[in-house]
């Protein structure tokens, strides 16, 4: 499929999503929020994908939603009022549905972020496993300094990654949380010199990603995004049926060979 918004490309088991409309700030119009969810169903249905890296082009990741995209979405001033917030209410859904396909694609997916990352890049990047940044990237949770409550999984999945105190003062006061800041309280991983330097790294943790047993990987992320949304105890049951009927012994053979002779285990894609 071509897409308009972002570019796809797929090599050693990687997939690259890169946002690809640096003239107008990868500012996230109306094919964005139709092509992101198609993306990323396309790589979790894609048996050759092991881990997904979403980049983006330009000076910034992105500015957010775009603002005339976002004012499409407000119903008419005469029409019924109940009506009118039933029609919001499945637009919004619609947008979280994008952003929930990158959190429920079966592989990892990692940002890289360079630049200015505003409002509903906030929400992307957050959806992802892991968030890497450039020296110059910093975080906005815009939604606050133009009169809305951020609605598309920032102030969902957000707090789960950063201490709570934090995670209040950037949604009320909607400032700058610079990539140093971000890397000492836990919300990236890594910051890199620069973008260059950047996407180099990010595709080296892909690849040792890659290299793992995909099966075990997929797997992974399942538990953890279930721990993430459920108590100990339910999170102990689904482990133990999941190895009980999901565990690839073909798998553990070849790893546990591969670890005993200092050699590369080959592990069979997904279907």
């Amino acid at each position: 499929m071509d897409y308009q918004s972002l570019s796809l490309e797929i090599a050693d088991h990687v997939a690259v999503v890169t946002l690809n409309k640096p003239e107008k700030i990868n500012a996230m119009g109306a094919d964005f929020w139709d092509e992101c969810g198609e993306v990323f169903r396309q790589i979790n249905d894609d048996p050759d994908v092991r881990v997904a890296i979403i980049a983006s082009t330009g000076k910034h990741f992105t500015a957010g939603i775009d603002l005339g995209y976002l004012q499409s979405l407000l119903p008419p001033q005469d029409a019924d009022p109940a009506r009118a917030m039933d029609m919001m209410r499945r637009k919004i859904k619609y947008l979280q549905g994008a952003f929930e396909a990158i959190d429920n694609c079966r592989v990892p997916v990692l940002a890289a972020v360079q630049g200015g990352c505003f409002g509903a890049g906030v929400d992307l990047v957050s959806a992802c496993d892991m968030r890497y940044a450039s020296a110059d990237a910093y975080f906005i949770i815009q939604e606050v300094n133009i009169g809305m409550v951020a609605d598309v999984g920032t102030l969902q999945r957000m707090p789960r990654q950063i201490p709570d105190g934090l995670m209040r003062e950037l949604a009320y006061t909607g400032r700058k949380y610079h990539a140093d800041e971000a890397f000492a309280t836990g919300y990236v991983t890594h910051v890199a010199e620069d973008h260059e330097a950047l996407l180099a790294h990010v595709k080296q943790i892909a690849a040792t990603i890659a290299a793992k047993s995909p099966l075990a990987v997929s797997g992974t992320k399942v538990m953890l995004n279930h721990t993430r949304d459920h108590g100990l105890q339910e999170g102990l049951d689904y482990i133990a049926s999941w190895n009980a009927g999901m565990l690839s012994f073909q798998d553990v053979m070849k790893g546990a060979t591969a670890a005993l002779t200092k050699s590369t285990a080959a592990f069979d894609d997904l279907m």
